[in-house]
């Protein structure tokens, strides 16, 4: 199988014209994955290396390029449910000058080529540049006016943002307010980035809650900026850096050193180091500086840019279409190495997923020795073909995380075979035994074992926290040690140890002991005494079930009584078959392209059997507010889902589970069977308190949780729904939420803010 730059290298030589219109398909379908969806398929150097051939291409056929080609646009990362900013300046990309590999002339020639550009341009022999690194974060603009910050934005399109203010105001390092002495008007733009060990705790703890792991710190910051919830966006930890200027209107700034200090003043971080050069032969040192000091930054970088230092300089040589003519980022060219893969591992994480592991030859890169380097899932395998024995180029990515590049096919061994996880495993846990299973729309195989012993200290650890079962000492060390010493396989096993055994507990080394002692031991033990007595919805979130938090689980618990009739009953099953039938309903609509030159007549009879049959089904509980169903004038039925499908369907497939029997069966010895604090209030809402029958949805940055607010708002009759529809009372509005607050609008249905909900609460 040849690979990617292979297979074009053949397609250029027998249709140019072809590639290239091939070519700016697969860029600007990367630029989607890369600027919009934060979840790009190939590595920036793969990228770096198709951008470069088209712009090759375009400088032998200029009469090829149109304003759609991705040489012509910023990259767009406009994402839907953000309230959109018009920039007062455009916010343009930079031009990227690559370094290139040792023997192919100057390393850093288009460095030279670039400086020279400029001495040319400006008639100067040495125009003075600032050199600083390039961040591999997120761009975005912060605006202030009078001293106060209006909005953050996206880049977009260049002309156009997402106003993310909300989102951004939880970045302590972004003030709001400016100190005396601002500007009236200020527009700072800079990257919003997240430091290399931040990463790896957040990593580290989606890991522990259950969650997908984030490839690498620049997706974890592209995702996190276009989450719609402030709340959850203050939990990721983000940082910003300015490193350049937009509108502005204050005391003249003459160049880069008057920038640099007007941040200082304001209280704005601003990007370091940065170097000042002189001269051809100073630009390069102050890159190859760059190049070393960037590695102690803690922070992902991929570069350095070179800007103009002057800034009526900088306006006298203007724009293209697309960036600066007087700034460049010259792009390090990282490290590679080839290597031999000996072997496949697989590791199974702490939530159930099989994660396949290269073996490699030990090879030193970018300052450390590489000796393994993981491969991600069996899709990632079979896109690069990566086969046991193959001989495989390898890099760091952002120089922090090993990553195989491609193979080198010329080097293959002819006995190789491709490579399949599910039977390397032979389909089942290599930890446990348990078979293993790839839900459906997802990529990674996963242990359907609950009590599996790679995960039970990350479930123990869950089990533990505070919104869980809230066990006081027993997360962290404290489980991993459990499980080390073999005293626990699963979390429930907490519940048969005495004091004597837990205080007994070594978390230290056979060498070096350190007992957990009897006085933890106790505050542990009553802790899990009282654990047996929190409600059903606290239980459903110490199982870690996938899309069960704290706010489902609630959801889940308002329509059971207790967990035996969760597990047993029939209205996880009754939603589901509602579900299925609603969508049978749909699908035979007359007006439907697909049924056209059907019998209109028996469609609409068949429709109004079956939604004589659903209504029957859908009573009892249609009654008492669980379920409705409401035919939209259009032969469309919509179902109004009280707990949500994917959810719905992640509690059957538990409880259904042999892991979830197991539980049940565990659960029902040691006599614990939670009742959920919720039922009954949901059967009394509709009569009693001040926002009885009332619908709320609660959308932005809010003071408290939202769990919080649909507790009050529930304990005062009232019902706190997700999405906007005709049938929503009122709109809590926080700063931000700009999709359900355009909705609202559209349906006209009231906005209102805390300080409103809270008067509705307490009537006078």
């Amino acid at each position: 199988m040849m690979n990617l730059f292979e297979f074009a290298a053949a397609q250029q030589e027998q249709n140019p014209r072809a590639y290239y219109d091939e070519l700016c398909a697969t860029i600007r379908r990367n630029n989607e994955l890369y600027y919009a969806q934060a979840q790009p398929e190939i590595s920036d150097a793969e990228y770096d290396r198709l951008y470069r051939e088209l712009e090759e291409l375009e400088a032998v056929h200029p009469d090829w390029i149109t304003p759609e080609s991705p040489t012509q646009r910023v990259g767009n990362d406009l994402s839907e449910g953000f309230r959109k900013v018009t920039h007062p300046a455009p916010m343009l990309s930079i031009d990227d000058i690559f370094e290139h590999k040792p023997g192919e002339g100057e390393t850093d020639a288009e460095l030279v080529e670039f400086y020279q550009r400029l001495q040319r341009s400006l008639g100067q022999e040495a125009p003075l540049v600032v050199v600083e690194p390039k961040i591999d974060g997120c761009a975005v603009t912060l605006l202030y006016r009078g001293g106060r910050l209006v909005y953050a934005a996206t880049r977009g399109d260049g002309r156009t943002g997402d106003d993310i203010t909300a989102n951004v105001r939880t970045i302590r390092s972004v003030p709001f307010t400016l100190p005396e002495g601002a500007p009236e008007l200020l527009e700072v733009r800079g990257e919003i980035y997240m430091p290399s060990a931040d990463f790896d705790k957040l990593n580290e703890q989606r890991d522990a809650d259950g969650l997908p792991t984030f490839a690498n710190p620049r997706n974890a910051t592209a995702g996190t900026i276009k989450l719609l919830d402030a709340v959850e966006v203050a939990t990721r930890p983000l940082r910003f850096l300015a490193h350049g200027i937009g509108a502005y209107e204050g005391t003249p700034l003459r160049s880069a050193d008057d920038y640099e200090d007007l941040l200082k003043r304001m209280g704005i971080p601003c990007n370091q180091p940065i170097l000042r050069a002189a001269g051809a032969e100073e630009v390069r040192r102050a890159v190859q500086e760059i190049d070393t000091l960037r590695r102690s930054l803690g922070y992902g970088t991929d570069g350095a840019v070179i800007k103009l230092a002057d800034f009526t300089l900088r306006e006298s040589l203007g724009n293209t279409a697309r960036a600066p003519r007087w700034a460049a980022a010259f792009k390090y060219l990282p490290e590679q190495k080839e290597t031999i893969l000996k072997g496949i591992t697989i590791q199974v994480g702490r939530t159930g997923v099989l994660t396949p592991v290269a073996e490699l030859e030990p090879v030193r890169l970018s300052g450390t020795t590489v000796s393994r380097a993981t491969l991600h899932n069996q899709d990632e395998i079979a896109r690069k073909d990566i086969r046991i024995g193959d001989t495989v180029l390898m890099e760091k990515s952002g120089e922090i995380i090993p990553a195989v590049v491609h193979v080198i096919l010329p080097k293959r061994p002819a006995d190789t075979v491709p490579y399949s996880l599910y039977d390397a495993v032979g389909g089942v846990c290599p930890c446990c035994g348990a078979p293993i299973m790839q839900e459906e729309g997802q990529v990674a195989w996963r242990c359907t074992n609950f009590t599996c012993s790679a995960q039970a200290a990350m479930r123990t650890t869950y089990f533990c926290k505070r919104e869980a079962l809230d066990i006081e000492n027993l997360g962290g060390t404290v489980a991993e040690a459990l499980v080390n010493r073999g005293m626990i396989t699963s979390p429930l096993d907490l519940f048969r140890l005495t004091v004597e055994e837990l205080g007994a507990l070594n978390l230290g080394t056979d060498d070096e002991p350190r007992r957990f002692g009897e006085k933890n031991a106790a505050k542990a033990i009553a802790a899990l005494e009282a654990a047996r007595k929190l409600p059903l919805e606290r239980w459903l979130t110490a199982f870690g079930i996938p899309t069960i938090g704290t706010v489902t689980a609630r959801a889940v618990a308002k329509y059971h009584r207790d967990l035996n009739e969760l597990a047993r009953g029939s209205f996880l099953s009754l939603l589901q078959e509602l579900e299925r039938g609603v969508e049978l309903f749909n699908s035979l609509n007359p007006k439907a392209r697909v049924n056209k030159g059907a019998d209109r007549e028996e469609l609409q009879a068949r429709q109004q059997e079956l939604y004589a049959g659903l209504r029957d089904m859908a009573a009892p509980y249609a009654e008492r507010g669980y379920v409705s169903l409401e035919e939209d004038g259009a032969n469309k039925l919509k179902f109004t889902h009280p707990i949500g499908s994917v959810s719905c369907q992640k509690l059957r497939q538990y409880f259904l589970s042999p892991a979830g029997e197991m539980v049940m069966e565990t659960l029902g010895k040691l006599g614990i069977n939670p009742v959920s604090s919720v039922f009954e209030e949901n059967l009394l809402t509709a009569q009693v308190g001040p926002l009885a029958g009332k619908t709320f949805v609660l959308t932005g940055a809010l003071s408290r949780p939202r769990p919080e607010f649909e507790k009050m708002i529930a304990a005062a009759g009232g019902k706190a729904t997700g999405s906007v529809t005709k049938k929503t009372d009122y709109l809590v509005a926080g700063e931000g939420g700009g999709s359900k607050r355009d909705k609202a609008v559209k349906l006209g249905v009231p906005i209102i803010g805390e300080s409103d909900l809270i008067s509705m609460l307490s009537p006078v």
